[in-house]
Order: structure tokens, then C-alpha cells, then sequence
């Protein structure tokens, strides 16, 4: 097996190079990506534009959105994240966002709506998982994993300058913990309810999916408090080496976050820790145990195998469970390029 050296470049730490089968027409998400990420191809560059505009008429989005429901939701309104695991609304506008679906598709922009209109808090900007009295999010039930799934999606599907999303924003900003073991949990609200999410030891899932919303923020539009939330969320990942325990870092802190998978929803692993701090430009050594781990889990063609699996409780199937995965591999291939890139 390769391992990666950064002296050599990101394509020698593969075994082979899985590019072009990347770019198979097949899959019109994953060739849009590898075009964007791994080829830094512009955004105006035709085969680009082409195979943005065939992410619509493809598998699985022509599926997700065909069992959409008029007001934007999918099933049931009110069971949109609970009761409806892993087919309600909020994990297809995961999904789509994944996907790369087009916000200005009047489809995705409803789901966006319902949303928004639904999960919201009203009062604190942050996403519960179900509804209060009011009809809009449940102040009691906010928690951060959704918060940062849900503003993620929102600002690719084009709404990052909605007040509403601003607001979502400012809550990460404002309540987002970073604690690693501290004597006493945090007291008052959103923390005295869900200890799993906050407690001694603050919930690395929570952080890592606002650290991937803050990141969808360009550059230039981020705050002064917002650029040091996401300092904070990855030097809290970096002291964990990502996937370990920062007390003990010869022990993995949670086994499956060794184990690949897409989508991955509210769970998260290596992988996808490695890939958004990279993407914020971060190259740091306590990165290099997840370089590594990466690296040593491709197969002789340079392909990923997905691992983890959410196959037969979604609307659609995602690739199958132990077979190489174009999404996974997409993941890999852009966190090893950029981890080199990042270093000149």
C-alpha cells in the first residue's frame, strides 16, 4: 500500500489514480466535485456548468424529489426529524445539499422554506427537532448537530443572506461549547436538557457539523466571531488528533469514526473531520494521524469502500455497503490534494 508523504505529492500516496472514474458521466454530483475540488476547474468552465445542470435530472435527486410533497416537506409535516428517521424532511435536505442540488429550483428553495418555518427557534435562531406551539421550532428541543446540518444546507441551497440564516449563524457563534472534560457541565439554556450534546465533554458530532456550516461561509462574509468559532472548533478537533482521545491519544476516542460512510447525517468520522478543516486551509501535524488512516484504507485501484451505510432507512440507496464508493473516494481524493496543497 502507498502511504502518504508529503515530499511526494498528493498522487503518491496513491496506489492508483481513481480521476477519471470519478468523472463517469454516472454520477453527475461526484464528476461536478472532482471538477471543482480535485481538477480546479473554474465554475465557468463548460463541462462544469454541464454537469451542474445534470445533478437535477439525476438519480438519486429525481427520486427524493418526486416523493416531495407540495408545502416542500416529505411525509408527515410535523414528523420532519424524529419520528421519520432517516426519510422526513431534514435528511433529504441534508442529502440534497450533498448533492449539490440547485437552490434555485423552486423544489429545493420550498424545502428550504419549510424548514426555516418549522425547525427554527424564533427566539434563539438555533434548529429544533420538532415543532412548538407556535408552529416554528420547539425552544426547548434546539439542538446543535441540526442547527449545523440545517445552516450548511441552507447557505448551499443560496440562503446565506436570509436574516433567518444569520440569526441560525449567531446562535452557533454564541452557544456553540467547547469543553473537554471540564468539572462541572455548563448550566442554563440549551445546556441543562441534552447532556449528550453538551455535559462535561461537549459532543465532537455538534462541533464538526457548525465547523462544516461556518466553513460553507465564504471567506470574506465571515465575522470577526465567526472566524473565531471556527479557531475554536478546530483547535478543539486538533488537540483530539481528530479521532482520539486528547487525555490518551493512543486510543481512538469512538471506533466507528474510523469507519467511512455517506451520507453520514448527524454522525461523523475521520474522514469528514479532516476534509473540512483542510478546506479551511488548516495543515497542522496532529492532522497527520488522519492523513494516515485514510491513506491506509484504499484498495489497490485507489478507490474508498463504504463502510457505514444508511441504506434501507433512506428514500434512496446510497451506493452499497462494502463495494468502492464514489463518495467516499471523492472525500479522500480532495483531503489528500488539499492537505498538499496546503502546505506551499
Amino acid at each position: 500500500m502507498a502511504k502518504y508523504d508529503k515530499r511526494n505529492g498528493w498522487k503518491a500516496a496513491l496506489n492508483a489514480d481513481p480521476t477519471d472514474w470519478l468523472l463517469a458521466e454516472d454520477n453527475p454530483s461526484v464528476r461536478y466535485f472532482t471538477l471543482l475540488d480535485v481538477l480546479d476547474r473554474s465554475p465557468k468552465d463548460a463541462d462544469v456548468i454541464k454537469a451542474r445542470q445534470s445533478i437535477m435530472t439525476s438519480n438519486p435527486i429525481t427520486t427524493i424529489l418526486g416523493k416531495q410533497e407540495k408545502g416542500g416537506y416529505w411525509g408527515i409535516p410535523q414528523d420532519f426529524y424524529v419520528r421519520a428517521k432517516y426519510r422526513g424532511t431534514v435528511w433529504n435536505i441534508i442529502l440534497l445539499a450533498q448533492l449539490g442540488a440547485d437552490g434555485s429550483d423552486e423544489r429545493i428553495h420550498n424545502a428550504g422554506e419549510f424548514i426555516l418555518n418549522n425547525s427554527q427557534d424564533r427566539q434563539s435562531g438555533g434548529f429544533a427537532y420538532s415543532s412548538g406551539n407556535d408552529g416554528s421550532g420547539d425552544h426547548a428541543k434546539v439542538v446543535p448537530c441540526l442547527t449545523g446540518n440545517m445552516v450548511f444546507s441552507l447557505i448551499r441551497f443560496g440562503f446565506l443572506e436570509d436574516e433567518r440564516v444569520q440569526k441560525a449563524i449567531d446562535w452557533i457563534v454564541k452557544y456553540q461549547r467547547f469543553d473537554d472534560g471540564i468539572e462541572f457541565s455548563p448550566k442554563g439554556w440549551p445546556y441543562d436538557r441534552y447532556k449528550q450534546c453538551w455535559g462535561k465533554h461537549t459532543c465532537t458530532m455538534g462541533i464538526v457539523k457548525n465547523l462544516k456550516a461556518l466553513a460553507e461561509i465564504p471567506p470574506n462574509k465571515r465575522t470577526k466571531s465567526v472566524s473565531e468559532t471556527i479557531e475554536r472548533s478546530a483547535e478543539y478537533l486538533l488537540k483530539h488528533h481528530l479521532y482520539k482521545q486528547s487525555h490518551n491519544l493512543a486510543r481512538v476516542a469512538k471506533d466507528y469514526w474510523t469507519h467511512f460512510g455517506f451520507p453520514l447525517f448527524w454522525k461523523t468520522n475521520a474522514l469528514e473531520m479532516l476534509d473540512v478543516l483542510i478546506q479551511l486551509r488548516y495543515h497542522d501535524p496532529r492532522m497527520q494521524d488522519s492523513v494516515e488512516l485514510v491513506t491506509s484504507k484504499q484498495d489497490e485501484q485507489g478507490r474508498w469502500v463504504l463502510e457505514t451505510t444508511f441504506n434501507g432507512r433512506t428514500l434512496v440507496r446510497m451506493e452499497r455497503r462494502g463495494l468502492p464508493s464514489k463518495w467516499i473516494t471523492l472525500q479522500a481524493v480532495r483531503a489528500l490534494k488539499n492537505f498538499s496543497d496546503t502546505e506551499s
